[in-house]
């Protein structure tokens, strides 16, 4: 009961002390209100070590230790001056993250944009929720100029991931003092399922096709292409091999067959067996569209309401991922 009571005037302190909000969109200003500035541990001594010396100076009666005192006391002022100019008054923008698949971590751009005329040195980002002080990311931002920043977070199930809220700090000059600001961009990664790993092989239907091309036919040589990761090693080309030196990055090729008999292949989540778990049938989705696009086979993909025709492409990839990612959420 107290613990539930402690963690929700702490929850509500911190929510009105950092402004903790929803996502900020646009671009956003860090005003003097959201900056915050502490002294360090090396400022708390510098600050026992001061108090002594002046201590000592009223009781000798010594106008050189007043001089000294003072003159020190005047650089730590400046110091706070410049550590708290260091980080407020800085423009934040989101930038673009790219999907990754679950398991990975999800990389996020941020923006610094320093639109004052002075230098900006040494300024930290990082993750608050992760707390990890070695994945943040430093960086120095020039006066009227911007300054990208990337950072990571794991990815641990599908879907969209938001951006956690991001922590920056600043010592910079002397590191007596430390100043802070939090800021929640607007910025979300799709996460793909994570590709099942020793999935079964591709779902392969016969189709008579005695007319027209198909895609992955076994009859006729129809020419040459690039080798793709999953060729069988019998359909090489090894006549054209034999004329480039593989030493010196010439591509392998492979030997390509249309017509005939073909095989169709088609990706849909009914067809698994309903007694795996939705996510493992997912995974294997994920894993056979990943496969037919690196064995350039084209594939059919239905999932849900999804219905794609056979075809190959990093278009159809995208939709198909995408459509895993999102299956089943709101």
């Amino acid at each position: 009961m107290l613990s539930a009571l402690e963690h929700s005037i702490r929850k509500r302190a911190s929510k009105w002390l950092f402004r903790l909000r929803g996502a900020e969109t646009g671009e956003v200003f860090l005003n003097q209100r959201r900056v915050f500035i502490m002294p360090t541990h090396p400022g708390l001594i510098f600050c026992v070590m001061l108090f002594a010396l002046f201590i000592a100076s009223v009781n000798y009666n010594l106008s050189l230790g007043f001089g000294f005192t003072f003159l020190i006391a005047g650089c730590a002022l400046v110091d706070m001056y410049l550590t708290f100019r260091n980080l407020a008054y800085l423009h934040l923008a989101a930038g673009r993250a790219k999907p990754v698949f679950a398991g990975e971590h999800a990389q996020f751009e941020l923006h610094l944009i320093n639109r004052r005329n002075y230098d900006r040195y040494a300024i930290w980002l990082d993750f608050a929720a992760d707390d990890r002080p070695e994945l943040a990311q430093a960086a120095d931002v020039a006066a009227h100029a911007s300054r990208s920043v990337v950072l990571a977070t794991p990815a641990h199930a599908r879907g969209w991931l938001p951006a956690p809220r991001v922590r920056l700090q600043t010592r910079f000059p002397l590191g007596l003092l430390r100043a802070w600001s939090y800021w929640q961009p607007d910025a979300q990664a799709l996460v793909y399922p994570r590709p099942e790993d020793d999935a079964p092989p591709l779902p392969q239907a016969g189709v008579e096709n005695g007319s027209g091309p198909a895609a992955a036919g076994q009859d006729d040589f129809a020419g040459i292409r690039g080798y793709q990761a999953g060729d069988s090693p019998r359909r090489l080309a090894w006549r054209h091999i034999a004329k480039i030196d593989i030493a010196l990055g010439g591509p392998l090729v492979t030997k390509h067959f249309e017509g005939g008999t073909t095989t169709e292949i088609v990706i849909d989540l009914s067809a698994l067996p309903h007694r795996l778990d939705l996510e493992v049938r997912l995974s294997r989705m994920t894993r056979w569209v990943i496969e037919a696009e690196a064995r350039g086979l084209p594939y059919a993909f239905r999932l849900g309401d999804v219905n794609f025709p056979a075809t190959l492409g990093p278009a159809h990839q995208d939709a198909c991922l995408r459509a895993l990612a999102l299956f089943g959420k709101v």
